[in-house]
């Protein structure tokens, strides 16, 4: 590829061998982290309290990540299985931490001790933390119903982070709050020493406040603001990305466009076709009509020769279609040769 750019030609490579592998996290996993920073800073009205959550949740992220990479070549786990382990895992872990952290701040508001108020919130919400836990453990591992193995690894994988998200808001956050017990409070109660039963005034019970006096329009507005997030489902495909799904700066992407403009939109996503022959008398007479068949159908382009297995009573070919992978047509086309497989295989 290096010879060929150098004489001049534009040369792009696709294809399983020289596939790039995505590097591990991404811009949408920062940008999830800052936006939770913010609505934890507005909530707790601290950079501390905003912070441990966070924290303790990229630790779990790490642990779970690090497990995982270790565990990669063994059982075979695809770039995907992190990607999900790592959405899981950050979305649980700061879930967690913030019901220890919460009510740490509550008992603490009642005159108890750091200590007793660390105890009190690892026994009181780590309650609620196992159960909620385990429910996300349990639907994640029921994946492996499906019988795909994929997706049972992915399940499975992020049942793990999940798993490692309780036993740290269960240790590791009642454990930061015993080092730094004033760190959580907020300004005014670190400044004063004073801490108020019944919380703070920070900006999430004037949020709260606000919302409690205008229902009706608040409701509208998310309502509306839900809706504008949900357009992009109109255009939602479904199935398994390819080449088609990454971006132009990638040679794949590029070969892949390559291809399409030179053979037709079809010639990314040809159409594999099994004839079990051994129930016919003459095999590659009857190989050679169903060929004929499937050519003739509308929406495709052409069929390669078959090839035979050694016994010569199989054979495969592949049929090429005239629109993208992806597109619906493709899919019509493909329910249309199965549902002439009766007539086919009678004549």
């Amino acid at each position: 590829i290096a010879q060929a750019k150098h004489a001049g030609l534009t040369v792009e490579a696709g294809g399983d061998a020289l596939a790039t592998q995505p590097a591990a996290g991404g811009a949408a996993e920062g940008i999830g982290i800052a936006i939770a920073a913010l609505v934890l800073l507005i909530t707790f009205g601290s950079m501390t309290a905003a912070g441990l959550p966070l924290l303790t949740a990229l630790i779990g992220v790490g642990v779970s990540m690090a497990a995982i990479m270790a565990l990669s070549s063994a059982f075979g786990l695809s770039s995907t299985t992190g990607t999900l382990a790592t959405m899981l895992g950050l979305a649980c872990g700061i879930d967690y931490a913030v019901f220890i952290v919460s009510r740490y701040r509550e008992e603490r508001a009642k005159g108890h001790t750091p200590q007793e108020a660390a105890g009190l919130a690892t026994g009181t919400a780590g309650s609620a933390v196992v159960f909620a836990g385990l429910t996300v453990v349990i639907a994640l591992a029921g994946l492996s119903v499906i019988g795909i193995p994929m997706l049972t690894k992915m399940g499975l994988a992020a049942a793990g982070a999940v798993m490692i998200g309780v036993f740290i808001a269960l240790t590791l956050v009642p454990a930061l709050l015993g080092f730094w017990p004033n760190a959580v409070l907020s300004r005014n109660a670190r400044k004063h020493g004073r801490i108020k039963e019944g919380g703070t005034n920070n900006g999430g019970s004037r949020w709260a406040r606000f919302v409690l006096r205008r229902p009706l329009p608040v409701l509208l507005l998310s309502v509306a603001g839900l809706g504008a997030l949900a357009i992009p489902v109109m255009d939602l495909q479904l199935g398994m990305p390819g080449d088609e799904a990454k971006p132009t700066s990638t040679t794949e992407r590029r070969a892949y466009d390559d291809l399409a403009k030179g053979f037709g939109p079809g010639f990314n996503g040809p159409l594999s076709i099994v004839v079990d022959a051994r129930a016919a008398a003459n095999p590659k007479a009857a190989v050679t009509t169903i060929e004929k068949k499937i050519k003739a159908t509308d929406g495709v382009v052409s069929v390669s020769p078959a090839r035979f297995n050694p016994a010569g009573d199989t054979a495969m070919f592949t049929a090429v279609p005239s629109t993208a992978p992806t597109d619906k047509k493709t899919q019509d086309l493909v329910k249309t040769i199965r549902n002439q497989r009766p007539a086919t295989e009678a004549s």
